[in-house]
């Protein structure tokens, strides 16, 4: 259970991707990782531990092995973003007597799941200072605005032709009635008063609407975990105990990997699409002086994109191919896809699993009925970009993209000793 307080605990100090980073260093400064800078000259050494955020929404953490050209690295990565409605640039609006908060979808939103919820904001907000823009965070943990639902009295047709909701008209979330916020500069009053500062300072902002509900177990055995972005804070979580907790310095080089805006298809300079494992892995190979170092680097090198993975409903099990059947708190998921939706081959499928047996930890297949769309993951994006052999696992869960998933309690155990055999265990897949 200390790995599920632990993880419990992550999941709520981190509403945002921002903040998720914040919770990340702040495990990384206590395991003895040293921070560098994209815009400084790099002098890294063997059996050092480092780590670089790029937009303080996505970072790359490493302990440095022998020679990067030569044993390659051995690689997790995760995503920091998950689904959720954030604030327009002027999201005042007053209708019939009511002050409202203009929001925009962020991802693929379970939209009827934040109705009805107590939320709140949380993000960043960037501000004028002497030395140039300065970055506050935002993290209002009491509830601050609800998203009603119409009363079924006015909606007699809801139960059965679902719940229809127009993301312009019906997802601005309730604030106050108070005359307060009737000005254009409401909110940047607001917010100057929460944070202690000039309003007329105030430039900019980065800031989301969350559950203020805690993540916690449930069940009888408190086998489950029910929680906000569990998708894909899971698997930061579970890659990061991995990492920190690797017994000692390998030939190759060990590295986590958390990217943003996988919910949105990675193509920012946050994402997986981006350059910024790239310039890592680049800059760490060059230092060896090396002929074509990056290069041989990707070669010897093995991603295991970690993202969330779908359990089979019991109320719902058409929906899945007969034959795949993940449930929760079985192990590790391997995602197939013959449409290249996730990166996994049938070799780097076999590597994967010899590696769990090894540590004995059970593992399961997934792929999707042949008739339904199948979503993706950082896995392919990063495969294509680096030329880098991938495999795409999760944990089962259910309700993803909801504002409030459920994961097997056991599964983050099970990751995390997945994750540490692929940074301990030498298992070469190249022939």
């Amino acid at each position: 259970m200390s790995t599920v307080s632990n993880l419990l605990q992550f999941l709520n100090s981190s509403p945002t991707p921002f903040h998720a980073v914040q919770s990340i260093k702040r495990q990384l400064i206590g395991s003895g990782f040293l921070e560098l800078r994209e815009s400084q000259l790099w002098e890294t050494e063997q059996g050092g531990k480092y780590y670089v955020t790029r937009g303080e929404t996505s970072i790359v953490a490493w302990i440095q092995g022998e020679s990067l050209p030569e044993h390659g690295a051995h690689i997790v990565g995760a995503h920091t973003d998950s689904p959720n409605l954030r604030l327009k640039p002027h999201p005042n609006i007053t209708r019939s007597g009511y002050r409202q908060l203009g929001v925009e979808v962020y991802g693929g939103v379970l939209l009827g799941t934040w109705t009805d919820r107590d939320l709140s904001l949380a993000g960043r907000v960037f501000v004028e200072s002497e030395n140039g823009l300065k970055t506050y965070p935002l993290l209002c943990k009491r509830p601050l605005v609800r998203i009603p639902q119409l009363a079924i009295h006015l909606n007699r047709e809801v139960n059965d032709k679902g719940l229809q909701l127009n993301k312009q008209k019906h997802l601005p979330p309730i604030l106050t009635k108070s005359q307060n916020w009737e000005t254009e500069d409401a909110l940047k009053f607001w917010l100057a008063e929460e944070l202690d500062l000039e309003a007329s300072k105030i430039r900019s902002w980065d800031l989301s609407l969350y559950d203020t509900q805690p993540a916690q177990c449930w069940g009888p055995d408190l086998e489950f975990i029910a929680s906000a972005r569990l998708d894909n804070l899971f698997c930061c979580f579970t890659g990061l105990q991995a990492l920190c907790h690797s017994n000692s310095p390998k030939p190759w080089t060990q590295v986590l990997v958390c990217y943003d805006h996988e919910e949105i298809g990675s193509q920012t300079t946050e994402g997986a699409h981006s350059s910024f494992l790239e310039f890592v892995i680049r800059r760490l190979a060059e230092q060896t002086g090396s002929p074509q170092a990056y290069e041989r680097a990707v070669a010897n090198s093995i991603l295991v994109s970690a993202d969330m993975a779908h359990a089979v409903h019991p109320n719902y099990a058409e929906q899945h191919d007969p034959n795949h059947f993940p449930q929760m708190n079985e192990g590790p998921v391997i995602k197939r896809n013959s449409q290249g939706r996730y990166a996994t081959s049938a070799r780097t499928e076999a590597w994967f699993e010899q590696i769990c047996y090894q540590c004995n930890v059970p593992v399961q297949k997934f792929v999707m009925r042949t008739d339904l769309a199948c979503g993706s993951t950082i896995g392919p994006i990063t495969a294509a970009r680096l030329g880098i052999e991938t495999v795409d696992v999760g944990a089962s869960m259910l309700a993803m993209h909801s504002i409030r998933e459920t994961c097997g309690s056991l599964d983050a155990d099970y990751l995390i000793k997945a994750f540490q055999a692929i940074y301990q265990e030498h298992l070469p897949i190249l022939n």
